[in-house]
C-alpha cells in the first residue's frame, strides 16, 4: 500500500476513479472499483486509513476510538470481509452480548426482546404493556406526512417505550434525540412498516418473512461481530485491497474539465498537487463534501450545510476484575434521558469480544455527548472522566479507581437525519445526474452504521463502474 504517492499527475485518464475519504464508506467503494478492474486512488487528511475506525492497544488492552462493532444485517458484509481477506480475523460476539441493558430507576434492566419477555420485564409498567394491545388498530399516517420519531412512537406505543426503549436506542445510534429526528429518512423500515402492514406488531412479523428471502437480518436481531485485532483489522484490509492510498493529504478543490473528467488539487508535505481521473466520490462528511462539490453542485452543497452532527466523546476504561460488583453479561447499557446520567451508554467490551482485556481485567467503553449534553462531550478531560467514574459507582457498583482511562474526542460525529432529510439527499441524487462522474458515499446517506456504509458503498461501487465502462456518447 502506497501512502506516499504524491507526484503532479495531469495526464488524460490518470485514474478511473478518485476517492476523497477513507473511511469504511470511501476505502469500500474504492475496494469494489479496484476489484471490478478499475484504477482507482483514495485520498484522506488523516494519518491512518479507516475514517473513526480505530483499534488501539494500551497495557494489554485493545480498545476502539469509534464504532466497537457492527452488526451481520446483510450478506454483502460476508462478501466484502472474505474478498479482503480477513474471514479467519473475524470475531463473533459472546452469547452473553445479546442481552443489553437499559437504566432505569437507578439501575440496569435487560430490554426485553421476545413477547414473553415484554409481559414479564420490570423496565415497562403494566399499563404500558396493556397498551401496545391497541397497535394494531392505530390509523397509518399519510405516508406524505413526514413525522418525527418521537411523535411515532407515542402515537403507536406510547410514552413508556418511547422513553425507555426507543429514546435510549435513538442515543445509541444516532447520539440523537427523538423530537428531532425523521422516521422515514433515520428509521425508514419502520416507516415502511407501518405504510405497508398499517401495524408496527403485524408488519414484524410478516416483514420477517421478506427479509429471509433476501437473506438480510433485522436490526435488532442481527449478531454482532468485529474482529480479533479490533474493528482497524477491516479498513487496513480494505486499504491494502485498494493499494493505492495517499494519506495527509487534504483535498483543496475538485473541478470539470471540458472533456467532463475532474482535475483534483491537494495538498500534502508543503506542496501542491495534482490528481485526474474520469470520475470522483466524495466519502467525506457532509460540511467536506458541501466545500469540495460547490463550484460542481451548488444545490447539493447548500442541502449538505443543513446537515448537524452533534459531538461525541468515546472513553475507554479498564478496572480489576474484582472492583466490579455487576457481571456485566451483556452488551451494555444505555441511559434515558429521563433517567438523567451523565453518560449515552457503556459497553462491556471485554465481555463482548475476547482478547479486549488483560486477565483479571475488564475494559468499558462509555459514549458523552450527543444532542443530549453536547457541552459534557467538549468538557476537560478530567471533568468527564470524573463523571464517568460516578456512573460506574452508581450503576455498576464500581468500588475503586480506575487503572486507567483513554479518551477520544468527535467534535463532529453523526450525522443527524432530522426533518428534511430525504428532501436533502433527493438535492445529493440530483447532483450526481446533473454531473456524470460524480458520487456522494457517507453516512448521512443510506445509515449511519457501518454495515449501512458497506451496503451504500458496494451499491456506489456497482452504479460508478456500470457508469465507467459504459461507451462514450457524443
Amino acid at each position: 500500500m502506497n501512502h506516499d504517492r504524491n507526484a503532479m499527475d495531469t495526464s488524460p485518464a490518470a485514474l478511473d476513479t478518485l476517492v476523497v475519504g477513507a473511511g469504511i464508506s470511501g476505502l469500500a467503494t474504492a475496494f469494489g472499483l479496484a476489484r471490478r478492474g478499475h484504477a482507482v486512488e483514495v485520498l484522506d487528511a488523516g494519518s491512518k486509513p479507516g475514517g473513526v475506525i480505530g483499534s488501539v492497544r494500551h497495557e494489554g488492552a485493545l480498545y476502539e476510538t469509534g464504532p466497537n462493532s457492527a452488526l451481520d444485517t446483510t450478506p454483502l458484509i460476508g462478501e466484502l470481509i472474505a474478498a479482503a481477506g480477513v474471514g479467519a480475523e473475524r470475531l463473533a460476539a459472546s452469547a452473553s452480548a445479546d442481552t443489553r441493558f437499559v437504566v432505569k430507576n437507578g439501575r440496569p434492566v435487560a430490554l426485553p426482546m421476545s413477547p414473553g419477555a415484554i409481559l414479564a420485564t420490570p423496565l415497562f409498567s403494566p399499563l404500558a404493556k396493556a397498551r401496545l394491545a391497541l397497535e394494531p388498530f392505530i390509523p397509518r399516517q399519510p405516508a406524505d406526512r413526514e413525522e418525527v420519531i418521537a411523535h411515532f412512537v407515542r402515537r403507536r406505543l406510547g410514552r413508556e417505550f418511547l422513553d425507555y426503549a426507543i429514546e435510549p436506542f435513538v442515543a445509541g445510534i444516532y447520539a440523537g434525540d427523538p423530537e428531532r429526528l425523521s422516521v422515514p429518512a433515520a428509521f425508514p423500515k419502520l416507516h415502511a412498516l407501518e405504510q405497508r402492514y398499517g401495524s408496527l406488531l403485524v408488519g414484524a412479523v410478516l416483514g420477517a418473512r421478506q427479509r429471509r428471502k433476501r437473506a438480510e437480518t433485522a436490526k435488532n436481531t442481527a449478531k454482532s461481530f468485529s474482529f480479533r485485532g479490533g474493528m482497524q483489522v477491516l479498513t487496513d484490509a480494505l486499504a491494502r485491497g485498494v493499494g493505492r492510498v495517499t494519506l495527509e493529504a487534504r483535498v483543496v478543490s475538485v473541478s470539470r474539465l471540458s472533456d467532463g473528467s475532474f482535475l483534483v488539487v491537494y495538498d500534502k508535505d508543503g506542496e501542491t498537487l495534482t490528481r485526474h481521473a474520469r470520475s470522483v466520490v466524495l466519502a467525506v462528511p457532509a460540511g467536506e463534501a458541501a466545500r469540495l462539490a460547490y463550484p460542481l453542485a451548488p444545490e447539493a452543497t447548500l442541502a449538505l450545510q443543513e446537515i448537524e452532527y452533534p459531538p461525541v466523546t468515546v472513553v475507554a476504561t479498564a478496572y480489576h476484575r474484582e472492583d466490579v460488583m455487576h457481571p456485566l453479561d451483556g452488551f451494555g447499557f444505555l441511559a434515558p434521558r429521563v433517567e438523567h446520567r451523565a453518560v449515552l451508554g457503556t459497553l462491556f467490551s471485554s465481555s463482548m469480544f475476547d482478547g479486549r482485556a488483560p486477565e483479571g481485567q475488564v475494559l468499558l467503553t462509555s459514549f458523552v455527548g450527543g444532542r443530549r449534553n453536547p457541552e459534557l462531550a467538549l468538557a476537560e478531560d478530567a471533568t468527564i472522566f470524573g463523571k464517568i467514574a460516578a456512573e460506574h459507582r452508581s450503576l455498576l457498583g464500581v468500588r475503586a479507581p480506575a487503572l486507567w482511562n483513554a479518551l477520544t474526542r468527535w467534535p463532529r460525529a453523526i450525522p443527524q437525519y432530522g426533518p428534511g432529510h430525504l428532501d436533502r439527499i433527493a438535492h445529493v441524487a440530483n447532483a450526481e445526474r446533473a454531473v456524470p462522474g460524480l458520487r456522494f458515499c457517507a453516512n448521512y446517506r443510506g445509515g449511519v452504521s457501518a454495515g449501512d456504509c458497506i451496503a451504500s458503498a458496494h451499491a456506489t461501487a456497482e452504479s460508478l463502474g456500470a457508469w465507467l465502462k459504459a461507451p462514450v456518447t457524443a
